[in-house]
């Protein structure tokens, strides 16, 4: 097993790939076969699998989020970090904060179109920690 915290620096409400990045922490434990688990250690952001080559994609994700949980709206209570605060906790467990991966032949095995990305709630630039734990067989030396 082998464990590495990732460091993402987020510019705000978007969308970070970091799928070159944790297939970096793969590569590293030199696990062959076996899952890659990302947990993400904050409450107003998310952790997700989607559509890597059209950008668009990720703004109408967006726009659903807007949605779904907007901002400043009269039923929140909890406003402690100001008019996203409560909304970017329920994009948070909407979405979730942790995946899991299968590694084959040392590589993740994500479809042609999938990336991983940390989705950033908040509309203040963050520091995020990604824990990545590779669980697996080693390759035969």
């Amino acid at each position: 097993m082998d464990q590495q915290i990732l460091q993402i620096e987020t510019a705000g409400r978007d969308f970070v790939e970091i799928t070159a990045a944790v297939q970096r922490a793969v590569a590293a434990s030199d696990t062959d076969v076996g899952l890659c688990h990302l947990f993400l250690r904050h409450t107003s952001a998310s952790l997700c699998i989607t559509e890597n080559a059209a950008p668009a994609v990720r703004v109408d994700l967006e726009t659903w989020a807007g949605e779904l949980a907007p901002d400043s709206h009269s039923r929140y209570r909890h406003d402690d970090e100001g008019p996203d605060d409560m909304p970017a906790h329920i994009r948070s467990l909407v979405a979730g904060i942790e995946l899991t991966v299968p590694i084959r032949d040392g590589a993740l095995l994500l479809g042609t179109w999938q990336g991983i990305y940390v989705w950033e709630h908040r509309h203040d630039a963050h520091r995020r920690s990604v824990v990545v734990t590779v669980h697996g067989e080693r390759r035969a030396r």
